[in-house]
């Protein structure tokens, strides 16, 4: 993805925010393949798979590095997003009836 050279701070902001939205709409697309998850699994524990979320975790640990974004920043956010994202396909599960 290539960087827009900015002529003003105006200018920066409306990218950031074309950036912004675009992170949301991608952030809705996961939570959208996060609850068609909830049909491949059979219990909660399943939902809550620790080794999958490490996976996840030190894959985008590592695209961060070779970005030249903090990992650390990177990872915080996906821990966040994860946690939220298991409690929607716990619900998702739920609602199914696949107790």
């Amino acid at each position: 993805m290539e960087v827009k050279e900015c002529k003003t701070l105006e200018e920066l902001r409306k990218e950031v925010d074309k950036v912004d939205e675009k992170i949301v709409e991608l952030i809705a697309v996961r939570n959208d393949y996060i609850k068609q998850a909830a049909n491949f699994k059979h219990t909660v524990d399943e939902i809550k798979a620790d080794e999958r979320i490490d996976d996840v975790l030190n894959h985008v640990r590592h695209k961060a590095l070779t970005l030249g974004v903090s990992p650390n920043m990177v990872a915080d956010i996906y821990k966040q997003m994860i946690d939220a994202m298991v409690e929607t396909e716990i619900a998702e599960f739920r609602n199914r009836g696949s107790f």
